[in-house]
């Protein structure tokens, strides 16, 4: 004989059972049966007549609930993702996607377009901007169905592994609910910071850590195919910067510590994963010479410095704080013995992206969100798990067994996660607040002038910030012609006032970055005159003798004095100043 039992309460989902549970001899009679049966049921069962019909209809009720509870759990991710659809795209994707439409256009990656970041994440974005540019697809949404389409990959892969989790790593149904609702909201929380790197690595995160949590286990080990796949995916998403490292070394630690050195040593993941990594390394010199060979010089000389804090101002922050905080409070329950291998690894792995935060000593809120999203996941996983123990602890004689009073409280536990973590991460400045008040604000003002005055044209940007120049650009179809994103090099060489107190530095003073800059400026502005020029007010220089001006700075270079004669000046908005070329 075969029974149907609903262990829990999923649509479509079932446990088929060869053989009949074995019921207790005075069990009470379920009350779907009496709903059923009908009234003679329920006067056998010692009931008034009228009981069968009373219960089905609550029975009616409750199901109606949890269908309206299961809504709920997964209406913080759509409202996000609502959110994330909206301008304006984060300002240092959207530098990075320009550079990949240049890049994809012709110009050479390190050498025509120089950049602090390593290459994979422009290899990778070299995918949307190809999309967009054999598609009717624009870039920036060519880039958010890439984002999209990887959180959807990342959502199906950690599904597929909790759910074929056993022994300690399987769930119960309050945590199967809950990591279920959580790990789509997770994925799309980022809102502002949506496909920043930071982004990217935590939601490539999220499969590799449901995979440590399988090995840890080793009672069923995922098929081949699939934990292979997770681990290249994880292994792309921690080498888009190597402070990502961080945090597969604490996860692989904790691996270490459950399985011991034998078994943990023969696992072919870590392995797999490292050797990747050693192959990127290794192709770097080979496909992309000038990286090592000149930006990582230029990087260390005059990038890290910019706008850095020690690593204690990063810890004590408005931005990190918060989320340090939170892990702080989390690590003791996501720790101890009984929270399972899930909470354990996500917890190392919140630990890790902390690590990657604090070292980059900017203090920036993309570097925060890691830490959040994975502190989400390890709490999330430790009370709900802690839950099912305590509804399982709970039942007595006569009362509900521990499976059903979880699949009873499943579904409002998920959406009480799942909206907590939403009100947690629409704090601050950021998202949805950004996106409400985007045509309001400066990227919003600067792009709608843009694409009234240069849509779609080249434009010269001299400008010492990423926002709001981005994503205006980008909402422009406006394409820069400048080597580097912004004036960083510049910034850096002009950190502090010359030695002998002069706004500028002549050419014989100028060190080999300064002079780079000052000639490629000039001699790619008047070989191919771009459209227009446009020039922030606010140079992001200390004020030495004067004030830094770039326009007087640049035509101090004849090449560059000639051709802007042809330039005439067409309006001013948010201190940057907008000069078109006249035919």
């Amino acid at each position: 004989m075969i029974e149907v039992a609903e262990i829990e309460p999923r649509i479509g989902y079932c446990v088929v059972g060869m053989s009949p549970s074995p019921r207790p001899a005075r069990a009470e009679p379920h009350a779907a049966s009496l709903a059923i049966r009908g009234d003679d049921a329920t006067a056998a069962a010692g009931l008034p007549p009228g009981a069968g019909a009373a219960l089905g209809g609550a029975l009616d009720l409750a199901a109606a609930q949890a269908r309206l509870l299961r809504w709920a759990a997964f209406a913080p991710a759509l409202l996000y993702l609502l959110v994330i659809l909206a301008p304006p795209l984060n300002h240092d994707v959207a530098a990075v996607l320009n550079f990949a439409e240049r890049w994809l256009a012709g110009e050479r990656l390190y050498r025509d377009l120089i950049d602090v970041n390593p290459p994979l994440i422009f290899v990778l974005t070299l995918v949307p901007a190809a999309l967009a540019a054999w598609t009717p697809l624009d870039p920036v949404q060519a880039l958010l169905l890439c984002a999209l389409g990887l959180c959807a990959l990342s959502w199906r892969l950690t599904a597929a592994l909790l759910r074929g989790a056993a022994g300690l790593a399987r769930q119960g149904p309050v945590e199967a609910a809950v990591m279920r609702a959580m790990v789509p909201t997770i994925c799309v929380v980022a809102a502002y910071d949506f496909a920043q790197r930071e982004h990217l690595m935590a939601v490539a995160a999220l499969p590799y850590c449901a995979l440590a949590a399988r090995r840890i286990e080793g009672v069923a080990p995922p098929p081949r195919r699939l934990a292979f796949g997770v681990a290249l995916l994880a292994a792309l998403g921690f080498a888009l910067k190597p402070h990502f490292l961080a945090v597969p070394a604490l996860v692989e630690a904790v691996v270490l510590l459950h399985r011991g050195p034998a078994r943990a040593l023969r696992d072919p993941v870590p392995w797999l994963m490292a050797a990747l990594w050693l192959a990127y390394l290794a192709a770097i010199p080979v496909f992309f010479p000038d990286y090592f060979g000149h930006v990582v010089p230029l990087v260390w000389a005059y990038y890290l410095d910019i706008g850095g804090y020690s690593a204690w101002e990063v810890l004590i922050s408005p931005i990190l704080g918060p989320a340090a905080l939170a892990l702080a409070a989390v690590l003791p329950v996501a720790l101890r013995r009984g929270a399972g291998p899930l909470a354990q690894v996500l917890a190392a792995a919140a630990v890790g992206a902390l690590v990657a935060a604090v070292v980059q000593h900017k203090g920036w809120t993309y570097h925060a969100l890691p830490v959040t999203m994975l502190t989400a996941g390890a709490a999330a996983a430790a009370l709900s798990r802690w839950l099912d123990r305590a509804l399982a602890a709970g039942g007595g004689p006569g009362a509900a067994r521990g499976g059903d009073r979880g699949a009873a409280a499943a579904p409002a536990a998920a959406a009480i996660a799942t909206i907590g973590l939403a009100l947690y991460a629409a704090h601050g400045g950021e998202a949805p607040w950004r996106e409400l008040w985007f045509h309001g604000d400066r990227a919003g003002r600067i792009a709608a002038f843009l694409k009234r005055e240069a849509y779609g044209e080249r434009l010269l940007v001299l400008s010492p910030d990423i926002y709001p120049v981005y994503p205006a650009l980008n909402y422009a179809r406006s394409r820069s012609t400048l080597r580097t994103m912004n004036l960083w090099l510049l910034q850096g060489v002009y950190r502090t006032c010359p030695e002998d107190a002069a706004r500028y530095r002549e050419t014989w003073e100028m060190s080999r970055a300064e002079f780079f800059v000052y000639r490629t400026v000039a001699e790619d502005f008047a070989r191919t005159p771009p459209a227009a020029v446009l020039v922030s007010r606010n140079p992001g220089i200390p004020w030495c003798d004067g004030e830094f001006d770039f326009i007087e700075y640049f035509t101090r270079h004849p090449l560059f004095a000639e051709t802007w004669e042809r330039y005439r000046p067409v309006g001013e908005i948010e201190g940057y100043r907008l000069f078109v070329r006249e035919e």
